[in-house]
């Protein structure tokens, strides 16, 4: 990670205060990550974005359906309120319910026409389904502000969850979503994995005019985040695998691209 980009230690128990509780008044999945040390990768996206809106902030939030942050209602509505205008762009209806933003678009990116720029846009899993990654970053170069800033968090397409839901027919996605985490077949949607190595972004978002400005590969525990003793042992093997230097198999990837103010 940018230590002085990506948020620090405290800077994460602060948010985790905020999102879940106390410590120990919280269930026990979050109580044990913290007793571990361990923030999710959407805890460090949520954080980061904290960060990056300022007052008066002209933000975009692209492909966010019904929420900004899912699981963090409280941070998005404050964000918003310091914000002076944010946007919701998605071509699913379910924008058309998102009851934070100041403007809902059913749209593509690419088709989307403002008369604006806006000084942040944020994609919290979203490039993973996007079928013209060029075409995609391109209208960010035309939509962000010289100097603004595009933030990333997607799945690593090489990690194994991201390989098997690459392998297996999208009539299966659903299904194991559910089981794993929970949710809405109306959120679940096909992917394509077209943009998801730290390679790839970064050649994708510089060819257009930006540069990455920070870049963090974020362990994802979350998968057996519902089975209280398997949780356990993937939180122990986590700090096992850390202590011992090696990588956690499951992570995602978490990019900060700021476009660049000389032509």
């Amino acid at each position: 990670m940018n230590a002085d980009t990506f948020p620090t230690r405290e800077q994460l128990k602060v948010l985790f205060l905020q999102k879940y509780g106390h410590p120990e008044q919280v269930g026990w999945a979050p109580r044990r990550r913290y007793r571990f040390a361990y923030y999710l990768p959407s805890d460090v996206y949520e954080c980061l974005v904290g960060t990056l809106v300022t007052p008066g902030c002209v933000w975009l939030d692209v492909g966010g359906g019904h929420h900004i942050f899912p699981e963090n209602p409280g941070l998005a509505g404050e964000l918003v309120s310091r914000s002076a205008k944010v946007v919701a762009i998605d071509p699913s209806d379910n924008v058309l319910r998102n009851r934070f933003v100041h403007e809902r678009v059913q749209s593509t990116l690419e088709e989307y026409r403002p008369d604006q720029q806006f000084d942040l846009a944020t994609m919290r899993m979203v490039v993973e389904h996007v079928s013209f990654p060029e075409e995609f970053v391109g209208q960010l170069a035309r939509l962000v502000k010289p100097g603004g800033v595009a933030v990333v968090l997607t799945i690593n397409r090489l990690s194994p969850i991201g390989l098997l839901s690459w392998l297996l027919p999208f009539r299966f996605h659903h299904p194991i979503k559910k089981f794993f985490w929970g949710g809405e077949e109306e959120d679940t949607f096909p992917v394509h994995y077209l943009m998801n190595t730290r390679p790839e972004l970064r050649r994708l978002f510089e060819q257009v005019g930006f540069e990455e400005e920070a870049f963090a590969r974020l362990d994802d525990l979350s998968a057996l985040a519902r089975f209280r003793r398997l949780y356990h042992l993937e939180l122990l093997a986590w700090r096992g695998l850390k202590f011992a230097g090696l990588s956690y198999p499951e992570h995602c990837l978490l990019g900060v691209y700021r476009r660049r103010s000389d032509p």
